[in-house]
């Protein structure tokens, strides 16, 4: 199957079952394009829709974005994870509005030079939006090529991922590629899936070699695995007489930059000096239950406490809250650290 056929074939399947009523496809802009994508990164569809439609709601353009405090950013981002896409998409919004007058550069290069915006993404925003013939090579689209040419090797490594960048743009037709962008990855969603891929009803099936070999399914090949490393930490939840929590917000770079979370110990004897570094009074410790967090390269073991303090009179200093369980402050929260927030509540107020 050339080339050609092979996008009359995606299109043509496109026409009858793809998707077109995703929220970012309608008022279908280079910002709701932009935002979408990013979200949709390490991310399915299903778990962005919500998501995607809350922060359009509070940020609906790329001046609001660029406007916005950083912690409304991230609090709408809260439990998507991968806390940089947020800060890049602030970051990011405010070079268009400050040095290219609120306008996305009109060229895949343009576009790639922006913080978190790598060549798919550019090519998907170009492509979608922008009316420019650019290629993508997102998850599903890898999935689907690698499957189709049964090509060897994770597409990880550096000379899997040209070739299946040649074959990407070399299948991109010359019309109405912001169609077949979609549908490649409408056909990688639905129904070149990483198992049970549904070959009887693939458009491409017939020139598909993952298929003749009757192994689709172990295309791409996976990255070599290895095992987890595992790291612990005592995660202390200090609750002052009213019933708020501290929380302290961590840098920008490293874990959970630029987040609100609790103090982060490396054992339990490190609680008492921190108490009197803060001048407060320790006055009763609880054990909750130990939560497992699993980042990408490893898995962290957080013993949270549950600690009562007396506290001296004062504002919080910079980088400082109390953050109030009954009536919450708009922040960004790692994903663990606000299921441990709920705990908290639960435990001090259990009637609401």
């Amino acid at each position: 199957m050339s080339s050609a056929t092979f996008a009359e074939a995606v299109l043509a399947w496109y026409d009858q079952h793809g998707r077109k009523d995703l929220p970012w496809q309608q008022n279908m802009s280079p910002y709701r394009v932009w935002v979408s994508e990013i979200m949709l990164q390490q991310t399915q569809v299903a778990t962005v829709i919500p998501y995607y439609q809350r922060f359009m709601t509070t940020l609906p353009d790329v001046h609001a974005l660029a406007a916005a405090d950083p912690d409304e950013v991230l609090h709408l981002w809260t439990g998507l994870g991968y806390y940089s896409r947020a800060r890049n998409l602030h970051k990011t919004a405010q070079i268009v509005v400050n040095q290219h007058a609120g306008v996305f550069p009109a060229s895949v290069e343009g576009l790639e030079a922006l913080p978190g915006i790598g060549r798919s993404t550019a090519g998907a925003i170009a492509s979608l939006s922008m009316g420019l013939r650019a290629a993508i090579l997102d998850g599903n689209v890898k999935r689907v090529l690698a499957r189709y040419h049964a090509v060897e090797g994770w597409p990880g490594e550096k000379a899997v991922h040209d070739r299946l960048w040649k074959i990407a743009e070399s299948y991109t037709p010359a019309q109405r590629f912001d169609h077949y962008t979609q549908a490649m990855m409408d056909l990688g969603a639905t129904l070149c899936t990483r198992s049970k891929p549904s070959c009887l009803v693939c458009p491409v099936q017939a020139g598909c070699a993952a298929r003749m070999l009757g192994t689709p399914a172990a295309y791409p090949h996976s990255k070599p695995r290895k095992a987890l490393p595992v790291r612990q930490c005592v995660m202390p939840l200090l609750v002052n007489p009213e019933g708020d929590v501290w929380l302290q917000r961590r840098p920008d770079s490293g874990l959970w930059g630029g987040l609100w979370c609790p103090p982060q110990l490396d054992d339990h004897a490190a609680l008492e000096p921190l108490l009197d570094q803060l001048g407060w009074q320790h006055e009763a410790t609880e054990r909750l239950e130990p939560l497992r967090h699993t980042f990408s390269h490893f898995h962290l073991d957080i013993q949270p406490l549950l600690v009562q303090v007396r506290t001296t009179p004062g504002v919080a200093e910079a980088g400082q809250v109390w953050y109030n369980l009954r009536q919450p402050s708009r922040l960004g929260l790692a994903a663990p650290v606000s299921k441990l927030l709920k705990r908290v509540k639960q435990l001090l107020d259990p009637v609401a």
